[in-house]
Parts: structure tokens; C-alpha cells; sequence
């Protein structure tokens, strides 16, 4: 079996190694769930479950002729067959009305005969002459008087009913000291698996019927469209997350009261270079002449990361020294003022209802490499859907299209609101932001099918918060190129340094 063979499983590829990981992932959980039925089983055992004591008494069966009725059988001790049928015979008789009825008497116990019965077990011991009577009960005095009046009656019984033989008492039966059932460790064992079993078997049932979207794969089997970039976790290292200051690479999360940094220069490194790949492609995706281009950045859901990727793609673009605006079109819940050192009032909402100028709205966000210009959502009006759809908003971005290389419109998610829907008429192209372990096929694929109604054009989607098994290439791959490029970070920073004030001089 290879590697990567996969099973078509209800119309579904899977991968035997994905499951593989999931169980690995999971496994404190299977072990948790494991001994957690392990001492379920052990305290149900204990506290609910009565001890049983064995007694028995052992019988030799000494035949020569046997005569039963007017018919004789000569048996030699070598008639396997015959000794069997002797003993099965002595079974029988033991387990009749009369004996059992004899048995009470003569054990002075207050019983049915049914009762009694049911407690007595009886067999040949391995084949031979020897057969064994045990008498099973929760009173282990019961068990031995019961054993020890079966050992008085049975024998007379028998040799009344089947002549020329007797069973002969080999051993009588004493007061079991310990029970012989529940099996503590047995049982807990049992339950130990049994916790395994079930665990196991729901892991790998969710593993197959999850829809979470895991990797690119996963993104390419509900659309059509490409995946222009892969943007590792920058929250944690073994995520990908490094973070740099200063040309310095430090990994892991920042403690104390530095916080990580997920916007602009201070970003990891794999998520700069993935911000910068998805520059580049969308350079490629427009090819007509269009001075200035207009990008919407929506998701199917909050939370998957789109005002954060909207915010480094103007960073990446500005580093080209492209003019670049970036605008907060999220007005029932804006985030851009929070992510950046901007302030959220003025904002589109009252340049779009003329209560401030171009200029008031406009505000920097400058670092030492580059610069790009953004404007804050404003007031958080009543009719957002009314301001965005209106004619005001489209003439205010054909003024901001002479001004600027690339307009970025941090849109709402199609999947909760409908503003997303609205603002894509104002746009060249819809980038689609879906988180890594977040997002669904079945909300990706409605959200999709929502764009494609209003006949948007999709430039391709970004694999947000990505880990090692969601990018195209493995963790050594991005140790790697992290490690060969990040010796030249500090120099480029220096550079950019430099630039800027050669830069603030000529001004």
C-alpha cells in the first residue's frame, strides 16, 4: 500500500494518512475516553455487580458392567463413548426433580428446586472418568453446603437407577475464600478496549464526514477557482509563526507586553513572502489597461482572517511604491481601526452622506518601508447596504481611481450579510479569504454560489491560518527557505531604512 493511496468513501476522496493524523491529533482524547470507560467499568463492577463463590465436589465413575433394565453393557475403561454417555447420564439424573428435591431436604435450604438447578454446573473433567459438580451462589456457605449434600445424594441416586455402577466422592467441597467472579481486571480491561473501540470509530467517522476545509485540495473539490496563497498561522510557531523586528527573527508567541505582530513590516516571514506571491498573481490576473484596479476582499464567514489579509496585500502592493488605498467597507462591524493606527471617525459612512471632505477622510498608515493611504468605515449608519449600493459610492470610487494603482475593499462576509453582494459591482475582482480548519465546504461552496447570482468575478481564493498540511510544500521545505533567506532580512531592512530618509532628504 502506497503513501498516498486513497479510498473513494460516499463520493469522497479520502486520504488513509489524513485519517492517520487525525487520530494522532486526537489521541489524548482516545486515551481520555479509553480510561475514563476503563474506571467506569471498574467502579459499575464493584459496586453493582455480586460476587459469586464456587463450590464443588468431584466424582469418579468406577463401572465394569453397566445394567439398565433388562439390558447389559460391558464396558471396557478404554470406551471413550460409552464413559461419556455414563457420565451425561449421571448429569441428567443429578439435574432431575427428585434429586434436587433430596438435595434441599437433606441441605435443610429454603429453595426451589428451578433455583437450585440453575446453579449447578456439571461436566466431564478433560475427557476422563472424573466428573465435577460446582454449585455457583452469592453465599459462599451456601455454595459448599449445597456441593457437600450433592456429594451425599448422588451416588445412592445413582446406583438405584443404573445398576453394577457408582459415582465415588474423589474430593468434597469446602467454604470458597475468595469469589470467582467479577474478574476486576478482566472487566476493567474489557472497558479499557471497549473505550478504544468507540473512540477510535468516532474519530475516524468524524474525520470522514467532516467538511472542514484542511487543505488546498480541499478548497479546489468545492470551486473552480485557484488558491493564489497559502498564509501560515502567525500565532504560534509550530504553526509558522515567526515573527521579525528589526531584521531579528524571534520565534514563537511574543510574551510580556509585546504582542505578535500580524500587519505590516512585523509580520512572520513565510507570511510575507505568501502575501508578496499573492501580489504577484494578482499583477497577472489583470491584463487589460485599466490605470487603477479594484480588489474586494470578502470570506464566507467572520473570522477567517479578510481585513487582516486585506491589510497586508495593501502593504505588499505598497512596497512596489504603488499608490495604494485601502478601504473599510465593513460598516456594521469594522475592524480595519482597530488592526491599524487609524481612527474610525471621519469614514466612507460620512463622506458617503457629504458630511466631510476627500481630505478629512483620508488618513496615512506609514512604516519605514512604504506607505499606503486607508479610510476608516466612520459612524456605523443605520442603512449600510443603502450607502453601498448607492450612486454616491460608485462616483466616489471612480475620484478615488484617478488618484490611485489599487483600490482594496475590506467587504463584509457574504455568508452572514448581503453588503458583500452589493459592493462587488464596484469591484474589478472578489479575493475570497476562507481559514484553514474554520470554514466549510458546504458555507464556501453557498458563499461561491452567492458571487457567481450577481455574476462577480472570482480572482482566486487565500488559504488563511494555514499549518504545514495545508500548504502545498512541507515543513521542511519552509524551514528551509526561511532559514536561507532570513540572514539577508536584516540587510533589507537597513536598505529600506536607508531609502527612506535618502527619500525624506531629496523632499
Amino acid at each position: 500500500m502506497n503513501e498516498k493511496e486513497k479510498e473513494k468513501v460516499s463520493g469522497r476522496e479520502i486520504d488513509l494518512r489524513q485519517l492517520l493524523t487525525g487520530l494522532l491529533k486526537k489521541s489524548w482524547i482516545i486515551v481520555l475516553v479509553s480510561v475514563i470507560c476503563a474506571a467506569l467499568t471498574f467502579l459499575g463492577t464493584y459496586y453493582f455487580v455480586t460476587p459469586q463463590y464456587r463450590a464443588s465436589s468431584v466424582f469418579y465413575v468406577n463401572n465394569n458392567t453397566v445394567d439398565i433394565g433388562n439390558v447389559e453393557l460391558g464396558l471396557s475403561s478404554g470406551d471413550i463413548t460409552a464413559r461419556k454417555s455414563l457420565v451425561d447420564s449421571y448429569i441428567v439424573i443429578l439435574k432431575t426433580k427428585e434429586t434436587l428435591l433430596n438435595v434441599i431436604d437433606y441441605a435443610d435450604v429454603n429453595m426451589g428446586y428451578t433455583t437450585l438447578r440453575g446453579m449447578i454446573t456439571a461436566g466431564s473433567v478433560d475427557g476422563t472418568e472424573i466428573f465435577q459438580v460446582v454449585i455457583t451462589s452469592p453465599d459462599p456457605y451456601l455454595s459448599e453446603k449445597l456441593a457437600n449434600a450433592i456429594a451425599h445424594i448422588l451416588p445412592n441416586r445413582i446406583s438405584n437407577i443404573i445398576k453394577n455402577t457408582e459415582a465415588v466422592v474423589v474430593d468434597t467441597a469446602v467454604v470458597p475464600s475468595a469469589p470467582s467472579s467479577p474478574s476486576y481486571s478482566k472487566n476493567t480491561t474489557m472497558g479499557f478496549l471497549i473505550g478504544l473501540v468507540l473512540s477510535m470509530g468516532f474519530v475516524v467517522l468524524w474525520e470522514l464526514f467532516d467538511v472542514t476545509i484542511r487543505t488546498e485540495e480541499d478548497v479546489a473539490s468545492c470551486c473552480n477557482h485557484p488558491v493564489l496563497a497559502s498564509v501560515p498561522d502567525m500565532l504560534n510557531q509550530s504553526k509558522g509563526g515567526y515573527y521579525y523586528r528589526d531584521g531579528n527573527a524571534r520565534a514563537g508567541t511574543l510574551s510580556g507586553d509585546k504582542k505578535p505582530v500580524l500587519v505590516g513590516p512585523g509580520i512572520s516571514f513565510a507570511a510575507s513572502e505568501a502575501y508578496k506571491l499573492l501580489r504577484t498573481k494578482l499583477q497577472f490576473s489583470f491584463v487589460d489597461d485599466q490605470d487603477c484596479h479594484i480588489i474586494g476582499v470578502s470570506s464566507a464567514l467572520a473570522g477567517e482572517g479578510k481585513s487582516l489579509s486585506s491589510i497586508n496585500l495593501a502593504y505588499a502592493m505598497a512596497q512596489l511604491e504603488k499608490k495604494v488605498l485601502l478601504v473599510d467597507c465593513d460598516m456594521r462591524r469594522p475592524s480595519l481601526n482597530a488592526k491599524l493606527p487609524i481612527q474610525k471617525v471621519p469614514g466612507l459612512s460620512n463622506y458617503l452622506t457629504r458630511q466631510v471632505s476627500k481630505q478629512e477622510v483620508i488618513q496615512k498608515y506609514t512604516t519605514e518601508e512604504c506607505e499606503f493611504d486607508v479610510v476608516a468605515s466612520g459612524r456605523n449608519p443605520p442603512n449600510p447596504i443603502e450607502l453601498l449600493s448607492s450612486d454616491r459610492m460608485i462616483r466616489v470610487l471612480e475620484e478615488f481611481r484617478a488618484d490611485y494603482d489599487y483600490i482594496i475593499l475590506d467587504l463584509p462576509p457574504v455568508g452572514e450579510v448581503s453588503d458583500a453582494l452589493v459592493a462587488t459591482r464596484l469591484a474589478d475582482g472578489i479575493l475570497f479569504v476562507v481559514r484553514q480548519n474554520y470554514c466549510d465546504r458546504n458555507a464556501l461552496g453557498a458563499a461561491l454560489d452567492q458571487f457567481r447570482f450577481v455574476e462577480t468575478r472570482i480572482l482566486g481564493v487565500v488559504l488563511n491560518c494555514t499549518t504545514e498540511d495545508g500548504r502545498r510544500y512541507g515543513k521542511r521545505y519552509y524551514r528551509g527557505y526561511r532559514r536561507y533567506y532570513s540572514r539577508y532580512e536584516g540587510s533589507y531592512v537597513s536598505a529600506a531604512k536607508a531609502s527612506k530618509k535618502d527619500k525624506d532628504g531629496d523632499k
